[in-house]
């Protein structure tokens, strides 16, 4: 059996091979039965089975570690679900591992199952791990699939060597090998040519291959295979002729070779040595596929998994999981399609020669039928079957390192089992179950173990909300036995790394955001020794920068103490004097800035502004209002003609923004900025600090007449030798904004200083560019925000449902809603009309509920028009009583919000059932 990360340039192992003795059967008279197999096989799976039925040895012999054969009793346990793979790791050195993994299909694992079920011994015979890792750590052989096999690179190795089964695919006349290798051993029934067929058949294949390599091998290739034939003669010393030897196809050449006990003693003579653990773990069938970078891995691992579990018709099982998987995904696909896929299939098999149909005809078959001729769905069933996400399984008695078994007795009382595929959790941490998760997660993430990464949350931005992305793959087994070394559960190895990464980190912002973490993990003993350092780096660094970045980190873990309960006085504290330190050395560093330095400096001002706008005065009791000493220095910033045009504009917006400058004294400065006298490249930076950033600034253009004239003018005065310096730093400007923000500027711009002076919805022009409030226009809103607030069913007060009487005694309304429901102010009034008509047209007013209309009288309520388009098509609405003419609030408090449907003589009053 190879290693994971045994074979990367996919030689001996790498691709599988099959072998048989050379005298024409799978064992000599006198020597040990040889099964060449192709790793990961499920034809060599079924024949090695076979075989070993029919032989019956007295003990197996499977290509792997020896420090493994203590586990081997473990594969028999009910518990235990390949895929899963033997884990070495060095004691002194975790991260340096190597992994063998073994999958249902894998012959290695049949053999080891057979062994166990016939009460036959089992061992493992390949070079051992403590040698395997320690000539790694000699080597220096980083990678991540480092092992057995050595870090040769492929590129440099000839075909033979690169991959000896494409060799023999090429001289039995193919260019697929693995088309090749389906059609020769895995489409082959168990009775063709007997139970040892295909082992002799490809050790003859191999030994011809082999005899053409120069120099017999290469690498670590021949000290392994020297320790294979030593166990080999040890285990027919012990055991006689009965021994079965279950390795790599094309070490069976070797193994059948004779050489002298003392050559081989030779080669392994002074092989450095290292101390190594070794367990089970479970493994994915995403990791077996070659894709991931497995030397010895197969192309569609889920396929074969099929292959060996189908106990008859594998084509049409395989077409009925392929149909339940569109199904599942709202695929239209049926029995009929699942017919007419298996004849495509049996029918392209027939032209091209095929025995049966291979994975190629029943993809064909697949997209043609069922995904029709789409590849979009046909990459999901690739992803979803023919790799698959299957995650084996160990039991709870495989070894394990104390921080293992405290990660699985969380993960179970969480309720929180790893998968392969990936997932999204969303949390609420005010369920303790949730907050749970939430702390093994962030604790894990200190400890470097990425089973989960925070994502963005869809549906609450709330800190009471959280989103994690999950996915579980092998390696974080080694990232496990690494993180042992911390603790030996999780919150206590946690903690220790926690402080041993304050002691160790590089700069503030560092130290601010591992202080973040410790209380989003919930460290309380971490979070003392993390902060008293991030007091110290805080006291000695002078750098504003580094303080600038730090100080949101400080800001956003105060949002926690309220959900999570964490105490968070000492962290308000330091964020508070760090805010403090910022506010002196802000303006003398933002002095003799370039562009990009300016730039840079823009985005520590934005930062600081967030976290002090959050801060407010609480944070620092005793210290004064940071607010308002954050606002004085943005007024310093704004004032200097040292700072940079990018700073001093990011400072008035922000000042402009948070209300600390009226709009009067902003436009002011901004013509200051614009005026002649100031060169065009600091006023083009002014305007990027101003209007640039994402942060709204196009719509200050479209809504401020006197800030959108300044730049228009200025803009139209730059000379034509700088306009071209400037356009760089417009267009970065400009292109941040939304396109309708931009295509609404560009109208203002056409129309001209004329066209957008008092341009209102009464003089025609586009609404919403007025100096005044469109109070029309405000209305139609109402509705809405009383539904959002509650209000809808609440009864008019202060003048706001009914409407207020004027000086002459008029009821006129004023609100947006009546007893009958929302007015529909959707369509604006015509200007062209008289106020009085659209003021009487029956605006809502409360209903008399003591005369109603009869049935005939009462209108469906889809024909509404809102009091707007009364006004517009029909005038007022008059009452037919002389009465309600002259008392026109009466009357619109008898009509109510009723509506005046098509064909309705306007005198009429009508009511609409409410």
């Amino acid at each position: 059996m190879e290693g994971a990360e045994s074979t990367r340039d996919g030689r001996p192992g790498g691709n599988g091979r099959g072998g048989a003795g050379s005298d024409g059967s799978a064992g000599s008279g006198s020597g040990p039965l040889l099964l060449g197999v192709r790793h990961h096989g499920p034809g060599s799976a079924r024949a090695v089975r076979a075989a070993l039925e029919a032989a019956r040895p007295g003990i197996v012999l499977i290509e792997g570690p020896p420090e493994a054969d203590a586990l081997i009793p473990l594969a028999a346990d009910e518990d235990m679900r390949p895929p899963v793979a033997l884990l070495a790791h060095a004691v002194d050195e975790p991260g340096r591992s190597a992994f063998w993994p073994l999958a249902e299909f894998s012959p290695e694992w049949v053999a080891v199952r057979w062994a166990l079920e016939h009460a036959v011994p089992a061992r493992f015979i390949d070079l051992p791990a403590t040698h395997t890792l320690a000539w790694r750590a000699s080597e220096d052989g980083e990678g991540e699939f480092p092992g057995p096999e050595g870090d040769e690179s492929g590129a440099a190795l000839p075909g033979l060597r690169g991959d000896p089964l494409a060799v023999l695919a090429e001289a039995a006349g193919h260019d697929d090998p693995e088309l090749w290798w389906e059609d020769a051993v895995e489409h082959r029934h168990a009775d063709e040519g007997g139970v040892l067929a295909p082992f002799t058949a490809l050790e003859e294949a191999m030994t011809a291959l082999r005899e053409t390599e120069e120099g017999g091998g290469h690498g670590r290739e021949p000290v392994r295979e020297a320790y294979m034939r030593l166990q080999v003669r040890a285990a027919q010393r012990e055991f006689g002729r009965g021994v079965a030897v279950v390795c790599g196809a094309w070490h069976v050449p070797a193994l059948r070779r004779k050489v002298t006990v003392g050559a081989d003693r030779a080669l392994l003579k002074g092989l450095p040595r290292t101390k190594v653990d070794m367990t089970w773990v479970p493994w994915t069938h995403r990791r077996l596929s070659r894709a991931s970078g497995y030397g010895a891995g197969v192309e569609s691992p889920g396929w074969y998994g099929h292959l060996f579990d189908a106990p008859d018709r594998p084509v049409e099982r395989w077409l009925t999981k392929v149909a339940g998987l569109l199904r599942a995904e709202d695929r239209l696909v049926s029995s009929a399609h699942v017919i007419e896929a298996v004849r495509l299939a049996e029918t392209l098999a027939v032209l091209r020669g095929r025995p049966l149909p291979g994975l190629s005809e029943t993809t064909e078959a697949v997209r043609a039928v069922m995904c029709e001729g789409s590849d979009v769905p046909l990459t999901l069933v690739h992803d979803r079957l023919v790799v698959g996400d299957v995650l084996g399984e160990v039991p709870e008695g495989a070894p394990a390192v104390p921080l293992q078994r405290d990660l699985a007795r969380l993960q179970r009382r969480l309720r929180l089992k790893p998968e392969a595929s990936e997932r999204e959790l969303e949390l609420d941490l005010r369920k303790e179950t949730d907050a749970g998760r939430s702390r093994l997660l962030h604790r894990l993430r200190l400890l470097g173990i990425g089973w989960g990464e925070p994502a963005s949350s869809r549906g609450s931005t709330g800190t009471f909300r959280e989103t994690w992305r999950l996915r579980w793959e092998p390696e974080l087994s080694v990232r496990v036995a690494e993180a042992g070394v911390w603790g030996t559960t999780v919150p206590a190895a946690a903690t220790a790394k926690a402080e041993a990464d304050a002691v160790t980190a590089q700069t503030l912002a560092e130290v601010t955001t591992l202080a973040e973490h410790c209380l989003l993990a919930e460290l309380p003993d971490a979070l003392g020794p993390v902060m008293r350092i991030l007091a110290d780096r805080a006291a000695l660094d002078t750098d504003v920068g580094h303080l600038a970045q730090a100080l949101p980190a400080l800001v956003r873990s105060l949002r926690y103490g309220d959900v999570r309960g964490t105490g968070t006085g000492a962290l308000a504290e330091v964020a508070a004097g760090l805010a403090e330190r910022i506010f002196v050395g802000l303006p003398p560093a933002c002095a003799g800035l370039d562009a990009d330095a300016a730039q840079e400096m823009c985005r520590h001002v934005d930062a600081v502004h967030g976290a002090v706008e959050l801060l407010g005065d609480a944070a620092a009791p005793g210290d004064g209002d940071l607010r308002t000493r954050w606002r004085a220095v943005l007024h310093a910033l704004s004032g200097r003609d040292t700072v940079p045009g990018a700073v001093r504009g990011r400072a008035v917006r922000l000042l402009l923004d948070g209300g600390g400058l009226a709009p009067v004294e902003a436009a002011r400065l901004m013509g200051l900025v614009l005026s002649p006298g100031t060169r065009p490249a600091d006023a083009a930076a002014w305007i990027e600090g101003f209007f640039g950033g994402g942060s709204g600034g196009g719509m200050l253009l479209l809504h401020d007449e006197r800030l959108l004239a300044l730049v228009d003018g200025w803009l139209t005065g730059v000379p034509a030798e700088a306009f071209t310096d400037v356009l760089p730093l417009l267009r970065r400007t400009f292109s941040a904004y939304e396109p309708g923000v931009r295509r609404g500027i560009g109208e203002l711009v056409r129309r001209g200083p004329e066209g957008r002076v008092g341009v209102t919805a009464a003089d025609g022009g586009a609404p919403g560019f007025a100096t005044g409030l469109d109070t029309g226009r405000a209305d139609a809103v109402l509705p809405v925000v009383r539904l959002l607030l509650g209000l809808e069913g609440e009864g008019a007060g202060e003048g706001e449902a009914v409407g207020e009487a004027d000086p002459e005694g008029d009821a006129r309304p004023t609100g947006p809603t009546g007893p009958t429901g929302p007015v529909d102010r959707a369509v604006p009034t015509d200007p062209a009309r008289p106020a009085d008509l659209v003021e009487s047209a029956g605006l809502p007013g409360p209903v008399d509920r003591t005369e109603r209309a009869g049935p005939a009288d009462r209108v469906d309520p889809s024909s509404r028009v809102s009091a707007a388009d009364r006004a517009d098509s029909a005038g007022p609405v008059v009452s037919a009583s002389p009465a309600d003419s002259a008392e026109p609030a009466e009357s619109a408090d008898r009509v109510g919000t009723s509506a005046v449907p098509a064909g309705c003589a306007v005198e009429e009053p009508v009511e609409v059932d409410a």
